[in-house]
């Protein structure tokens, strides 16, 4: 006979009493090079459709100032700088016996648990600047996802390795040596 019991609210596990392991310290020098490397990129850009209008002009004596762009760079770009600071101590991970969690927001703050046994595909990767910072990005891909439905970024690259292997480990997959 089918039988479903029902579990009292203090029986039930609580995700405060998880020990939360925290991104790699490198993430956020790693986002706010970026961040930097963008406004450069922006400027770079601005300084140079500057020339370009200065140039095509030149004979009409016609003198094209795009000066108000300047002043959106540090408008727009400030956020860049401020966000890592703030988001990435507020990300974790922990990984229980039959599943890994993943905290993260700021304002929304979500936690995403992925059982084990739901999962089919691991995957490493890391940008050309997350290996420069020696950090990566762990995905995991469970049944029925159309795309990785957890990615933990800012883990150290060898901590990463190491997760995967033990989660692959732990669904009972091969594990490929890269």
């Amino acid at each position: 006979m089918f039988e479903n019991p029902e579990i009292s609210q203090e029986n039930l596990p609580r995700a405060e009493s998880v020990t939360w392991l925290g991104m790699d310290r490198k993430l956020v020098r790693a986002m706010l090079v970026q961040a930097t490397l963008v406004v450069v990129i922006i400027s770079v850009g601005i300084g140079g459709l500057q020339i370009v209008f200065n140039l095509a002009f030149a004979e009409e004596n016609i003198n094209i100032s795009i000066g108000r762009l300047w002043f959106l760079i540090p408008v727009f770009s400030w956020p860049g700088f401020v966000w890592p600071v703030i988001s990435v101590p507020r990300k974790g991970y922990a990984v229980r016996d039959k599943d890994i969690l993943y905290k993260s927001g700021v304002s929304w703050r979500t936690i995403t648990a992925i059982p084990f046994n739901r999962i089919q595909h691991v995957e490493k990767s890391s940008t050309p600047l997350e290996r420069h910072f020696e950090i990566a990005t762990l995905q995991l891909f469970t049944a029925g996802g159309t795309g990785g439905d957890l990615k933990i970024h800012g883990l150290s690259a060898d901590s990463a390795e190491k997760l995967r292997v033990f989660i692959l480990d732990k669904v009972g997959a091969s594990v490929e040596h890269r």
